[in-house]
């Protein structure tokens, strides 16, 4: 079995978009409160709860590089959070999300579009561990399939 960790945003830029207000496109960093599903935090990779302050805001991604480079909205808890790293299992921000794509990259930040899937967050686990034994497969990123929301990087190991 493909052993995986979900890894979360930085914590620098969790940490920027707190203070400074500002996101990576300049624009401002809005603050929602949770009134219903679909603010999951990208830096504890929790669902926000109803009555908590979530962040959002355009975060420029680190990974891919190059031609499949994109910035992505994201919601983060307006208080402070942990990082989480979840190990060998799916954090919840993607399995109870109705419908993701795994989006696979090789060692030069390459899509593999041969890879990619769109499925439901609660059946993502099994594909996403038989992708990874791929060994083009350098890290794959999750995101929302309909708005394109990214949700967590996988990496083996």
């Amino acid at each position: 079995m493909t052993r995986f960790r979900c890894l979360p945003m930085d914590t620098q830029s969790a940490r920027r978009f707190r203070e400074t207000g500002r996101d990576d496109r300049g624009g401002p960093v809005h603050r929602r409160a949770v009134d219903g599903p679909g603010f999951p935090c990208r830096h504890c990779l929790r669902l926000g709860q109803p009555g908590e302050t979530m962040l959002l805001a355009s975060w420029d991604l680190p990974a891919p590089t190059g031609p499949y480079w994109t910035p992505s909205p994201v919601f983060l808890h307006a208080h402070d959070c942990p990082a989480v790293i979840e190990q060998d299992r799916l954090p919840e921000t993607v399995t109870e999300n109705s419908i993701i794509s795994l989006r696979h990259y090789d060692h030069e930040g390459m899509c593999l579009y041969d890879l990619g899937i769109v499925l439901p967050g609660c059946e993502a686990e099994a594909p996403l561990r038989e992708r990874l034994a791929d060994p083009r497969v350098a890290f794959v990123n999750i995101h929302t399939a309909r708005p394109g929301c990214w949700l967590t990087r996988v990496e083996r190991g």
